[in-house]
């Protein structure tokens, strides 16, 4: 006998079109609405007291109003900033002019400071300098990447001023790579969750360096491995840490499969919704949560100038 509910069915169904069929590709970014968590549970909001702070986007990206850099800290200050930078994982301060010893010592107040001896240095072994104009060597542009992954003890954030700024182009964005790890399907989450991958130094850098230049480096800078997700040291919140320029393979997977996964995993960073855009002018300094972030400087200014110099801050090992 034909029940009341399975006649409407029937005429439902009837009154359906058949569609071909479909589906989306195996793999692909998620489309729809995104978890934008801007801090981990139970973070405790309160008010800042020694500066303003201005959102530059829903979970990452703030611009501090109010200091002036070049004075020292107090202990409270410090501890306040810190404190944002947790929040936003990027800190930006517009026209700070800092000398390189003032940005040194700014950065200092968060730890040692840290040399790379691959890339071209400033007035000091701890400043990196890049000075781009339309004959220099392409470096770190046009690619999301979490700087020094293939060090044991990745920098544990940065700090880094323009100091001459081309007519057009040139921004910098950063992703939270937090948010790129909440948004994973559930599957990938726990496929992930306590996965292994191999970082290198050599993908990334031999894009513009040689064999010749690339080999002496080969013993100090060992493949190393990190979890695919790490936990923050100060917040305890879960993060994505791989990235497509150090980041070789997952380890126990074969290359395809390890491939596969890893394509997946490094489009989070290239979510809209996960990142901000910073548009510099001279003497702006950012100051990044490495541990927490992705970044990607726009090389889109033709054959102007840009000048930027970074200081990075030895961190931790990843857990």
């Amino acid at each position: 006998m034909t029940t009341l509910a399975g006649a409407t069915a029937a005429r439902t169904a009837a009154r359906t079109p058949a569609l071909r069929p479909h589906r989306i590709p195996a793999d692909g970014l998620y489309e729809g609405p995104r978890l934008l968590r801007r801090t981990p549970d139970g973070w405790d909001e309160r008010p800042y007291e020694r500066f303003e702070v201005v959102p530059q986007a829903a979970t990452i990206g703030a611009e501090i109003r109010g200091l002036d850099l070049s004075r020292p800290l107090s202990g409270e200050l410090r501890a306040e900033l810190n404190r944002a930078l947790l929040e936003w994982k990027v800190l930006f301060f517009r026209g700070q002019l800092l000398s390189s010893r003032a940005q040194r010592e700014f950065a200092g107040n968060w730890g040692d400071l840290e040399t790379n001896p691959l890339l071209a240095r400033g007035d000091s072994k701890d400043v990196v300098r890049f000075d781009k104009a339309a004959d220099a060597v392409p470096t770190f542009e046009n690619v999301w990447h979490t700087d020094v992954t293939f060090r044991e003890r990745p920098a544990m954030g940065a700090v880094l001023q323009l100091r001459e700024v081309p007519p057009f182009g040139g921004d910098t964005m950063w992703a939270d790579m937090a948010a790129a790890y909440d948004n994973l399907p559930p599957e990938i989450r726990a496929r992930v969750n306590e996965a292994r991958a191999v970082h290198d130094y050599l993908p990334g850098f031999a894009r513009f360096y040689s064999p010749a230049q690339l080999a002496p480096f080969q013993q100090e800078f060992p493949p190393v491995e990190h979890p695919v997700v790490r936990r923050h040291p100060e917040t305890g919140r879960r993060m994505l840490f791989v990235n497509a320029s150090f980041t070789t393979q997952i380890v126990g997977l074969g290359r395809a499969e390890s491939d596969r996964l890893l394509r997946l995993l490094f489009q989070q960073a290239q979510v809209p919704e996960f990142q901000v855009r910073w548009r510099w002018q001279p003497g702006d300094l950012a100051f990044w949560d490495n541990r927490a972030t992705q970044h990607y400087a726009v090389n889109d200014y033709g054959a102007h100038r840009r000048v930027a110099e970074r200081v990075a801050i030895a961190g931790d090992r990843p857990y």
